[in-house]
């Protein structure tokens, strides 16, 4: 895209730099991959990310432009949307839990439906334990940690140890709790090798990799081509994988009357739940996501 290209857009226009001509341009740029109402939702995304502009200051500012600084700040940034690069990894920020959670290539992008896992443990057991005890919690495969950071700010009188495989995925969570403030103990590990930890642990929470590799026919390229991939999927020989190791591993690692929970792909639920059973658990439940969808396992030793 060059300037005179931009001049010409904007001939009747009073200048190429007026944010009420750059939204509509750069929106009609973004339409054919992503349809009129997200390319708008993108580009509002963006101005108010890199310029604090949304649809306010816009109406009581119609003569707002931008320089030639920030012009090429947004083209460059309109440019990695036309790559489909996820608009997160753009801007390197998601809200998780109301807080902001930077990401990058590292880790998987925090979803809405991972918001509500959270949020069912907090309202199971906030304060299920005593005044003097501290409820020990374990995130496995943190990722951003956007569920042990939350946790660990929603949860009272807890201790969050979080584990990932990915050392760069480790240095995004380490960034996250230090941003929000939160006290998280991040150790490297893989969960198939049944790490040595030195506690046991009132929760073990775990969203791993539950996606087959026969699904991914069906997602965007938004999604494969940009998010991590061992994050993701999973063989189609063996979806279950993470859940048999994680639950072996919790039969050593969790406390009697301790709960497992589980984010799980909707296919699985009932196959997820009977692994739970064979396994010696007890008060297994599915959970439905605000979708739906059989999304959510707790089960109990």
């Amino acid at each position: 895209m060059t300037r005179k290209v931009i001049l010409y857009f904007c001939a009747m226009e009073k200048t190429s730099n007026s944010v009420r001509f750059l939204r509509r341009y750069f929106a009609s740029l973004l339409e054919a991959t992503y349809g009129p109402d997200e390319a708008n939702a993108l580009i509002m995304i963006l101005f108010e990310h890199h310029f604090n502009i949304n649809r306010i200051t816009m109406a009581l500012n119609p003569e707002l432009s931008l320089n030639d600084m920030e012009h090429d700040i947004i083209e460059k940034s309109v440019n990695e949307l036309l790559t489909n690069r996820p608009v997160q990894y753009v801007t390197g920020k998601e809200v998780f839990c109301d807080m902001d959670f930077f990401v990058n290539e590292n880790v998987l992008i925090p979803r809405p439906e991972t918001e509500e896992l959270v949020y069912h443990i907090k309202h199971e057991h906030e304060g299920i334990t005593s005044a003097n005890a501290v409820c020990e919690v374990l995130d496995i495969g943190t990722g951003s940690g956007c569920i042990a950071v939350s946790l660990a700010k929603l949860l009272s009188n807890s201790h969050i140890t979080a584990i990932d495989i990915s050392t760069g995925a480790l240095e995004v969570a380490r960034r996250n709790a230090i941003a929000n403030h939160a006290t998280v103990d991040f150790i490297q590990a893989d969960i198939l090798s049944r790490p040595q930890l030195d506690r046991t642990f009132d929760v073990i929470v775990s969203n791993p990799p539950y996606v087959c590799d026969c699904e991914k026919k069906d997602m965007r390229p938004n999604v494969l081509d940009f998010e991590p991939s061992t994050a993701l999927f999973v063989s189609d020989n063996d979806p279950l994988l993470f859940y048999r190791e994680i639950i072996s591993f919790a039969q050593d690692t969790l406390k009697p009357d301790g709960s497992i929970w589980f984010e799980i792909n909707e296919r699985f639920g009932a196959d997820t739940i009977q692994l739970c059973k064979d396994n010696g658990f007890q008060n297994t439940m599915v959970i439905k996501d605000f979708r739906g969808k059989d999304r959510f396992i707790r089960a109990r030793k």
